[in-house]
């Protein structure tokens, strides 16, 4: 199991069977279970060596082996594991008619998605998952999108770390299916945590170039100003879902969506409300202004293969 990462110096290729190397002694195994019981017994750094193909693992840490070895079954999945893509619609709130959808990763394996990537941010594996995820939405996209429809893909920017070299894949897959790259829209995931905004600005940059369209999710007051979005240009954004919540019963609430209604219409952006459960928060966004709405109470994630969503 090899990192994706060339600088990540966590993640090494398991050996299923072989010799553990201490500074003093080596020790015989036949399986990881034994492996694990043994590290157990020794200290320091180690290393492991494959007998049949006489390969050999980085010297690590006794403890960052055995966290690895914790977690060997994830760390495969997400290297190796089958993927799959879950529809969310987003839909247009005035004649609740079906814009898009979001593509929301899910694994083979029964592997929650936070599990995936808390996972992958511990071994330095965040990027290959953002990659694979990536992947999976483009190909949901071409089986069970409709060509007028749009995707919502999300992505880290922290597992981009050159935009020109690192989202070639992407567009690749994207001409590889012969899609048209205005059917997607790419969105940053924790937009509250982003803080190298110059970078963030270089990624929109290389998605529009490619004739792609970006937002930002889950925005709330402590970003949402002025100069931020006029530095970003996001063609969407998502309004958090805390906003949403119950906004019926919260003037405060109700008072900050206005504001945010009347800045993004101001600079021409598309305001999406996310996270609706009931028909009185859509009632409170679609008064308001909202062009489009996400939510349970529009339709839960679906496989892609069953994206018959029932509108309410």
């Amino acid at each position: 199991m090899w990192s994706p990462c060339a600088s990540c110096n966590t993640t090494v290729p398991l050996i299923s069977q072989g010799e553990l190397i201490t500074k003093t002694k080596e020790y015989s195994y036949t399986s990881f279970e034994e492996l694990d019981a043994l590290l157990m017994h020794v200290e320091g750094t180690v290393y492991c060596v494959d007998n049949q193909s006489n390969s050999q693992t980085p010297r690590l840490e006794v403890e960052v082996l055995r966290d690895q070895l914790a977690h060997r079954h994830i760390i495969d999945q997400i290297q190796h594991g089958t993927f799959e893509s879950h529809l969310q619609p987003i839909i247009f709130l005035d004649s609740k008619e079906t814009f898009g959808y979001e593509a929301l990763l899910r694994s083979g394996a029964s592997i929650s998605p936070g599990d995936l990537f808390r996972t992958a941010n511990r071994f330095g594996l965040h990027s290959k998952l953002d990659q694979r995820a990536r992947a999976e939405a483009i190909k949901a996209t071409f089986e069970a999108v409709a060509p007028h429809q749009k995707t919502f893909i999300n992505f880290l920017p922290s597992t981009i770390y050159n935009p020109d070299y690192c989202l070639q894949h992407t567009f690749d897959i994207i001409d590889r299916y012969g899609l048209s790259p205005d059917r997607f829209i790419f969105e940053v995931v924790e937009t509250e945590n982003v803080h190298d905004v110059d970078h963030l600005q270089h990624v929109f940059s290389t998605y529009k170039q490619r004739g792609m369209k970006v937002a930002l999710d889950d925005v709330g007051a402590g970003f949402s100003t002025i100069d931020m979005l006029k530095r970003l240009e996001p063609d969407y954004v998502k309004i958090d879902r805390s906003y949403i919540s119950f906004c019926d019963e919260d003037a405060e609430k109700r008072s900050f969506l206005k504001k945010v209604r009347a800045l993004t219409n101001s600079m021409g952006i598309t305001l999406l409300a996310e996270g609706i459960e009931r028909l009185e928060e859509a009632d409170v966004c679609r008064e308001l202004g909202f062009d489009l709405a996400q939510g349970y109470f529009f339709g839960k994630p679906a496989p892609a293969n069953k994206h018959t969503f029932e509108i309410a």
